[in-house]
């Protein structure tokens, strides 16, 4: 299931799409931490459909686990040379 929870700071949205199994977990490798706070990306379960809505309106996203960046991928909303991996974690941002 993929969560998504929406930021607003400064009249600028951030959408924090995450697959919902990451969520509360801290993830380090060498120098790279990915820490998938529950603060930061435990929002609403939602469906493509409806995230894609959300997305209209939103300029920032920040992509974390397998289900999510596949959704991003297959509705090119990034590019695969944009993915990093962190203990096999992959995570992307649009900006």
């Amino acid at each position: 299931m993929i969560f998504v929870k929406e930021h607003i700071h400064n009249n600028r949205k951030l959408l924090a799409i995450c697959d919902g199994n990451l969520i509360g977990k801290i993830f380090e490798e060498g120098d790279k931490i990915l820490n998938v706070s529950k603060n930061f990306y435990h929002g609403e379960p939602m469906f493509e459909k409806d995230i894609l809505k959300l997305i209209e309106d939103n300029i920032l996203l920040n992509i974390v686990g397998d289900e999510s960046i596949k959704f991003a991928l297959k509705n090119e909303l990034i590019d695969k040379k944009g993915i990093i991996r962190i203990k096999n974690i992959p995570h992307a941002m649009l900006l």
